[in-house]
C-alpha cells in the first residue's frame, strides 16, 4: 500500500519510480479518484448538516402553525436524507475503487536499485568460495547414483501429479537434517526467535503481505476459503497485523520452518527436471519487523544470516542486487543469493532477502509508538529465505558428488546426521 499524502505531494516522483519497475504512470488516476472520493464525503457531510438543521426547524414550523413552511422543511429533510445516502454510497464506491487500484500497485524501488528489465540486468555484489574442479563430468542431483534410490518422481506423480517429490532413506534424512541445521544456526548464532506457524491462512493475511489481490493464481486455496501459504513470510509478518507496538518491542526477528505451496502459474516448461521447482517444498524463512531507521542495517544483517548458512555448508555462492524489473511485488530492494550447482554449471537462486519499507505495514495497519511519545508510525518489514531446504539439498548433493556415485557431506551437517559423513552410491548414510 502506498502513502497517499506522499503521492499528492510529489506525483511526478511516484510515477517515475513506478516507471522504473516497468509500470505505467498512475498518479493522475489515483489523484482523480482521491479528489472525487473526498468531494463525495464532503457533499455527504454537508447534506447531513442541512438535514439536521431542517429537522430542527420542522418542529418550530409545526408549532407556529405554518403548514406551508412545515411541508417545505419536511420535504427538504427527505431530500437531504436521500442525498446523504447517495453521496455516502458514492464515497464508498470510490474508496473501494481507489483501494483496489492502490493494492494492485507494486512497491517503489529505492534509488540505489539498478534499473533493468530482467535477471540479466541484476548486479553482482560479491562472491564466496571457489567452485570445485571435478575430474569427471558432474551430474545433476537426480542423476547421481546414490540419490536415485531416495528420489522418486514416478510415485510422486502417481500420488499428486507433476512437480511433486517423494524422498526416502538417506536422502530424506539429509533433507531433514538440513532444515534442522538451518533452524538451530539461526536461533543459536543469529538470534532469531524460532516460531511454528499455521500453513493455512485467511484472505486478510495474504492481502497484508501482498500475495492478494494480484497474485491469487500463484497460490492454492481450499474449498472453505483458506490459502496454503507460499512461504512463512505470510504468517510471520502478519504477527503484527493490526497492532500498534511500543518502540521497545523492536526489532522482532523470527524464523520458521514450514511446508510451502505454490502453483507456479506461468512457469510451465521451466525447471521441470529434478526437484528445483516444485508445487510443495520446505523453506526456513526469516522475517524481521523493525524501526524504519534500522531497516537498512537489518537488510544487510539478514543477508549475512542467509550467506552464513551456505558458508557453513561450504557451498560457493554469489550475491546479487535485483534490478527494478526482476524484483518481487512487495520489495524496495532485494538481494538474491545464488548457490553454485556444478550439474548445471551455473549459479541458481537459493534465497531472496528483501526489505519492504512500510509497504506491508500499511496494508496490515501495523505501527509502533515512539519512545519519545510521538505520533504512532508504520513499522518496516523484511523477509528472506534462510534457506530453501530443497535447493540446499540439491546443492549439497551436486557439490559433494564423487565419481563412484556417492556424496561426501559437509562437516557442518555431521552432528545432525549422528556422525554420518557420506551418502553411499547405494543411497545409504554411512
Amino acid at each position: 500500500m502506498h502513502d497517499l499524502r506522499a503521492l499528492r505531494d510529489d506525483p511526478a516522483a511516484f510515477d517515475a519510480a513506478l516507471t522504473r519497475r516497468g509500470g505505467e504512470p498512475v498518479s493522475a488516476q489515483v489523484l482523480k479518484l482521491d479528489e472525487d472520493r473526498r468531494a463525495a464525503i464532503h457533499a455527504a457531510e454537508t447534506a447531513q448538516a442541512d438535514q439536521k438543521r431542517a429537522a430542527k426547524d420542522v418542529g418550530a414550523a409545526k408549532a407556529s402553525g405554518d403548514e406551508a413552511e412545515f411541508d417545505r422543511l419536511r420535504a427538504m429533510v427527505a431530500e437531504k436524507k436521500a442525498e446523504v445516502t447517495e453521496m455516502q454510497a458514492r464515497a464508498k464506491a470510490l474508496d473501494e475503487e481507489l483501494t483496489a487500484l492502490l493494492l494492485g500497485l507494486p512497491n517503489l524501488p529505492y534509488a540505489d536499485v539498478p534499473d533493468g528489465a530482467d535477471e540479466s540486468d541484476n548486479v553482482e555484489i560479491r562472491r564466496w568460495g571457489t567452485p570445485r574442479t571435478f575430474d569427471f563430468t558432474p551430474k545433476e542431483h537426480y542423476e547421481i547414483a546414490g540419490v536415485i534410490p531416495g528420489m522418486d518422481f514416478e510415485t510422486a506423480a502417481k500420488l499428486s501429479g507433476s512437480r511433486f517429490m517423494l524422498l526416502s532413506g538417506g536422502v530424506a534424512r539429509l533433507h531433514r537434517a538440513l532444515a534442522q541445521f538451518m533452524l538451530d544456526t539461526h536461533v543459536e548464532q543469529h538470534g532469531l526467535a524460532e516460531t511454528w506457524t499455521p500453513v493455512l491462512v485467511r484472505d486478510e493475511m495474504m492481502l497484508g503481505t501482498g500475495q492478494l489481490p494480484k497474485f491469487g493464481e500463484d497460490s492454492y486455496r481450499t474449498t472453505n476459503g483458506w490459502w496454503l501459504v507460499p512461504t512463512a513470510e505470510v504468517t510471520l509478518t502478519n504477527i503484527v497485523n493490526g497492532l500498534t507496538v511500543d518502540e521497545g518491542y523492536l526489532p522482532r526477528r523470527y524464523v520458521a520452518h514450514t511446508q510451502c505451496f505454490r502453483s507456479e502459474a506461468g512457469s510451465a516448461g521451466r525447471d521441470t527436471a529434478g526437484m528445483l521447482r516444485q508445487h510443495q517444498f520446505e523453506k526456513v524463512e526469516m522475517v524481521s519487523v523493525t524501526h524504519p531507521e534500522k531497516s537498512e542495517e537489518e537488510h544487510a544483517r539478514m543477508t549475512a544470516c542467509a550467506e552464513a548458512i551456505l558458508e557453513a555448508l561450504e557451498l560457493p555462492y554469489r550475491t546479487v542486487v535485483l534490478c527494478t524489473g526482476d524484483m518481487g511485488f512487495g520489495a524496495r530492494r532485494t538481494h538474491d543469493i545464488e548457490v553454485w550447482l556444478p550439474g548445471q554449471n551455473t549459479y541458481r537462486e537459493i534465497s531472496s532477502v528483501s526489505t519492504c519499507g512500510d509497504f506491508q505495514a500499511r496494508r496490515m495497519n501495523a505501527r509502533f509508538k515512539p519512545a519519545d511519545g510521538g505520533k504512532p508510525a508504520f513499522l518496516h518489514t523484511l523477509n528472506g529465505s534462510g534457506l530453501a531446504v530443497g535447493r540446499a539439498l540439491i546443492a549439497v548433493l551436486e557439490n559433494g558428488q564423487q565419481a563412484d556415485g556417492s556424496v561426501t557431506l559437509p562437516e557442518a551437517l555431521h552432528q545432525w546426521l549422528r556422525g554420518k559423513t557420506v551418502l553411499t552410491a547405494t543411497g545409504e548414510l554411512a
